[in-house]
């Protein structure tokens, strides 16, 4: 009976210990990056209004963690750091910052505001992680990102057009923070040719009346 007791004891004992130590793991530090800020003056002052939806993305990158490419075929994550949403909800974010700080477009929002709009922009998140172009190498040495957008028509949802944006950035500093810095930098180079794209596509396809724009937007 009294080993029966210790063996209790000591079983609770170390199930509590488990406890604390994860109760006193440091939490993780949280990162978030920037939108667009440099838009084209030439861009047409676009008046359709354009819904922005959360870019689709794979299990490896749908996740508030940070993502680092070791190889082809296997994706690690940034120990005691990560994204202030998860990467999808982050960008979409971001993007709709980055049309209104354009000033080029009469309206903007995310598609969950459930507005009408004259067009619906579509993405898939492809490339969003640190990467190794040296293998065997000890820490990343750059970033990849790669949005795939469709630009969709409403109400009829066709698709009236579809690009690819991409951008690869060296990391300077090899800590979490240069990292960051290196993601940053690459999201607002794609972020920037994405709103150039969509103003300058979509203003073309409404006066062109290819679309299910409304005639007040055409008109303009």
């Amino acid at each position: 009976m009294m080993v029966a007791r210790f063996g209790l004891l000591a079983a609770l004992t170390l199930a509590l210990g488990a406890c604390a130590g994860a109760l006193s793991s440091p939490p993780a530090k949280l990162y978030t990056l920037n939108p667009a800020t440099q838009a084209d003056p030439s861009l047409p002052q676009a008046g359709f209004q354009l819904l922005v939806e959360t870019p689709v993305a794979g299990a490896g990158l749908d996740t508030q963690r940070i993502a680092v490419e070791k190889s082809a075929t296997a994706i690690d994550y940034l120990s005691e750091s990560a994204w202030t949403d998860r990467a999808p909800a982050m960008i979409q974010g971001l993007i709709v910052q980055s049309f209104e700080d354009s000033r080029k477009i009469v309206s903007v929002g995310r598609d969950s505001v459930g507005l009408r709009s004259d067009f619906v922009l579509r993405s898939e998140l492809r490339d969003f992680e640190a990467e190794y172009s040296t293998p065997g190498a000890a820490n990343p040495d750059r970033v990849h990102v790669r949005i795939a957008a469709k630009l969709v028509g409403m109400p009829r949802r066709t698709i009236e057009a579809g690009e690819t944006f991409e951008a690869i950035v060296p990391i300077r500093d090899p800590g979490v923070q240069g990292v960051v810095t290196a993601f940053d930098a690459a999201l607002r180079q794609v972020m920037e040719r994405m709103v150039a794209w969509t103003l300058r596509t979509g203003t073309a396809i409404a006066a062109g009346g290819g679309t299910g724009a409304s005639g007040a937007s055409r008109g303009r």
